[in-house]
């Protein structure tokens, strides 16, 4: 006697397994690669089709929206978050500059949110405005602190994390030590120039 056809309850199991799948595959190439990683190598990852994966999430945009919080918001929020707990204003600006940049070198993806690489995606961009938002809270409390340079706006700092999301992505990496050290002459330079005499 033949083998009977799949039944509803066994297809609709597979298409959520392919799905799990897909969407583990697609959190370990986005964290290690970028979103820019091509769909094939996510498919071959999760041993499905290119095809199933349009099936399931319509494109690079759907599954981009699927994975999105995992691989970059949770943490970028967590950091956020906890930054606003530092009571010391300083401190608390140096914390959240410094955790910014270490997301932008562990995380290809999140350079592609700051670089706005795929704008139709909507949840991309409420992650970018949110970290607009937060920019603009953390150095107007800075400023009226007097830990920053009083010259120094919101748009000064997004313009170094985008300048530094370009560098990580087109240039060369550099090695981690450099990095850090790097980091420590940003926050150098954009402190009040007193507490650096």
């Amino acid at each position: 006697m033949a083998d009977a056809a799949p039944s509803g309850s066994r297809l609709r199991a597979d298409a959520r397994r392919n799905s799990e799948q897909i969407r583990a595959a697609a959190i370990g190439a986005f964290q290690g690669r970028g979103l820019t990683v091509p769909l094939e190598e996510v498919a071959k990852a999760a041993g499905v089709s290119t095809a199933t994966i349009f099936n399931r999430f319509g494109g690079r945009i759907g599954l981009i929206e699927a994975v999105i919080q995992q691989v970059v918001a949770r943490e970028l929020f967590a950091f956020i978050d906890h930054a606003r707990t530092i009571d010391d204003i300083g401190e608390r600006i140096a914390y959240y500059l410094t955790a910014i940049r270490d997301l932008q070198y562990r995380q290809p993806a999140f350079n592609d949110v700051l670089l706005q690489t795929y704008p139709y995606s909507e949840q991309l961009m409420e992650i970018c405005r949110a970290g607009s938002r937060a920019n603009e809270e953390f150095v107007a409390v800075a400023r009226a602190s007097g830990v920053l340079r009083p010259e120094f706006t919101p748009g000064d700092l997004q313009a170094l994390v985008v300048d530094n999301a370009l560098a990580l992505k087109h240039g060369e990496r550099p090695s981690r030590d450099d990095y850090d050290r790097r980091t420590m002459y940003l926050l150098d330079g954009i402190r009040p120039s007193p507490s650096r005499a």
